[in-house]
């Protein structure tokens, strides 16, 4: 009875690993097919080539721009990663370490915000940006992932917490400020956090496609970000002589996280699982 349930449990898991890895296998050899377009007839083409990747990378035309669109995302990513890191931990810090009066109701309202989905703003947020002629503009787009960055202070104040606090008081005894504890004491010991930290930041707009579509909204193919122009390409119009470019733009995308990931993977649990001792 024990070996069955294990090995139902096993098909399980097979059934589910198939269900998610034939979409990407299937987008990795169209990547790399003769075909240009979308073929549904058959699951893998019949022949294969380097030609996509080519053509997106140097034969961009007025419909793939992907070159521009890279360099675009990845300006976007790092700037919103750098403030957006930036606020978490100091956010994190005075929830965590500092004592100050409606401290709790400040992190229970934060709380209660981060129950809303953060498209229900969007139509807000849009009307704000335009009101700042920031529409159009990378500016606008990296103000849009950036506000609201601290209210994401939950994990890393679980990890601050954990932090010794006998440390931070032998650094106030021998005279060291708040800034001089955050940025050379507990800075040094939160190595997991901050990697999460900034891996978290950075894959909110190399991921995003709402905002960036409602905020860059011109229809100039240099201004897109990677999302928005790769969704360029499924147009009916275009989708027959530009899928297999999709396809291999897709992967292209792909391959900074996955190697970010696995070099910072080890960081990036422990501080996931610190994190998560207190809230």
């Amino acid at each position: 009875m024990k070996s069955l349930k294990l090995v139902g449990r096993h098909a399980v898991l097979t059934f589910l690993a198939v269900f998610w890895l034939v979409p990407i296998l299937w987008l990795v050899v169209t990547a790399f097919s003769t075909d240009p377009g979308i073929n549904v007839t058959q699951f893998f083409p019949q022949g294969y080539t380097l030609k996509n990747f080519e053509l997106l990378l140097f034969g961009a035309d007025t419909v793939a721009q992907f070159p521009i669109w890279f360099s675009n995302t990845l300006i976007i990513a790092i700037f919103t990663c750098l403030i957006s890191s930036t606020l978490v931990l100091m956010v994190s810090y005075a929830m965590s370490c500092m004592r100050f009066p409606a401290r709790k109701p400040l992190m229970n309202f934060a709380v209660v915000l981060n129950l809303f989905p953060g498209f229900l703003s969007m139509i807000a947020v849009y009307f704000i940006i335009k009101s700042l002629g920031l529409t159009n503009s990378h500016l606008g787009l990296i103000i849009v992932y950036s506000g609201s960055a601290g209210l994401g202070y939950l994990i890393a104040k679980g990890f601050f917490d954990t932090t010794p606090i006998s440390v931070r008081e032998s650094a106030r005894l021998e005279g060291a400020t708040e800034a001089q504890i955050f940025l050379r004491i507990v800075i040094p010991l939160s190595k997991p956090i901050i990697v999460y930290t900034v891996i978290s930041s950075f894959l909110m707009p190399w991921m995003d496609f709402i905002f960036a579509r409602i905020i860059l909204n011109s229809g100039i193919s240099s201004d897109f970000t990677v999302a928005i122009g790769l969704y360029t390409m499924l147009d009916r119009t275009l989708i027959n002589f530009y899928f297999a470019r999709f396809c291999a733009g897709g992967l292209l995308v792909s391959i900074p996280i996955s190697i970010l990931f696995l070099i910072m993977q080890r960081f990036y649990v422990e501080g996931i699982t610190g994190g998560a001792v207190k809230g």
